[in-house]
């Protein structure tokens, strides 16, 4: 069984996630091939995009969400994601499991709901939302006027036994509004098929690979996937420390030796919070200075395929910075790179403004 150096790791990766160079393709086909983005936030998507595709703008983005296209859904391991409509479909009936168990394990809500049939709880909900799609505190309230249980609870609940969607305006780019949801098979129009758990490692090695089965399993927040891996036509290496790596046969990995351009991830960007053990992008120290401890995810600067800093716009009336601020020296070639990338991202992400800025601050 070969064994793949971290550096090789991490090119196939890169290479996977569209950052060993820009893609030509459509909006629609990166989020697919990427196996969805983080949406915790409503923008995120947009910046991820942004760092991956030729000439990306977000009014491509924000038609997909409104033609019902794509969607942003709550999945992978309890997680706002935007992903395709199609894929929304195949996945949510696998994840089931994890909603399942966070409705009897959950701290805030398994003991007010312990006593409720939680089938007729969500049937009462998915005839409301067929009527209108509704906020959290609307659907709460309609709720609890029939069950004597927190509105904030019975919310809870829908969410967990329903696939809800969040609906525009949410992250349309530009604009703003509450979260609300509807579900999603009368969303898009189409019925959930049965739960494919193969089809999901697949589609994670796809986007991600190679990994273990402790990676497949951080990225979807479920377990005992080494059961159905074990009886997949997967490809298998070992990683530094002799773990086994799945990968799909057809697929190969780049020489550890090809280029990584320097990059700027988006806030939340996946390639870093998608593996159990992250350090083929990020090394342990800078994790703990890049994911905030209320969970914010800040951008990120990519030097040779490492996490080497972050970035952040800030807005001041009608100026906006972009500022760069590396957690240790950088080469001047790479660091020249970052700048010019830096002055092109803050006049697409911030094009009203009447001045747009780089700034660089000192490696600390």
């Amino acid at each position: 069984m070969e064994t793949l150096s971290r550096r090789a790791m991490n090119r196939a990766t890169l290479e996977r996630q569209l950052l060993l160079r820009r893609a030509k393709m459509s909006a629609h086909d990166a989020v697919a091939h990427l196996a969805g983005l983080q949406a915790q936030a409503p923008f995120p998507p947009y910046y991820a995009l942004w760092s991956r595709l030729h000439g990306f703008q977000p009014s491509e983005l924000a038609s997909l969400l409104e033609e019902r296209q794509v969607v942003r859904i709550a999945l992978m391991r309890g997680t706002v994601h935007l992903v395709t409509a199609a894929d929304a479909l195949a996945w949510r009936p696998v994840l089931q499991v994890l909603y399942d168990r966070d409705l009897k394990t959950n701290t805030q809500h398994a003991r007010e709901l312990a006593g409720l049939d939680h089938s007729e709880v969500a049937s009462a909900a998915r005839e409301l939302l067929t009527a209108s799609a509704l906020t959290s505190t609307a659907l709460g309230a309609e709720l609890a006027k029939r069950w004597n249980v927190p509105a904030a609870s019975l919310t809870h609940l829908a969410r967990g036994r329903l696939p809800l969607v969040q609906t525009p305006p949410r992250a349309i780019w530009g604009k703003a509004g509450q979260t609300t949801y509807a579900c999603l098979d009368e969303w898009v129009g189409a019925p959930l098929p049965p739960p494919s758990p193969a089809s999901l490692i697949e589609r994670y090695l796809r986007a991600f690979g190679p990994a273990s089965v402790a990676d497949v399993q951080a990225w979807a927040g479920i377990t005992r996937l080494g059961e159905v891996a074990s009886s997949m036509d997967l490809r298998r290496y070992r990683d530094p420390d002799g773990r086994e790596l799945l990968d799909l046969p057809e697929l190969t990995v780049p020489d550890e030796d090809v280029p990584a351009p320097p990059r700027l991830l988006g806030p939340f960007d996946q390639t870093i919070l998608s593996f159990a053990d992250r350090t083929r992008v990020i090394s342990d120290a800078y994790r703990k200075r890049v994911i905030t401890q209320n969970g914010l995810v800040k951008g990120t600067l990519l030097v040779d395929g490492q996490v080497r800093g972050f970035w952040e716009i800030t807005k001041a009336k009608k100026a906006a910075a972009i500022e760069l601020s590396p957690f240790e020296k950088l080469p001047k070639r790479d660091l020249a790179a970052l700048e010019s990338a830096a002055g092109r991202l803050v006049t697409w992400a911030e094009p009203a403004a009447e001045t747009q800025e780089v700034r660089v601050h000192p490696a600390a």
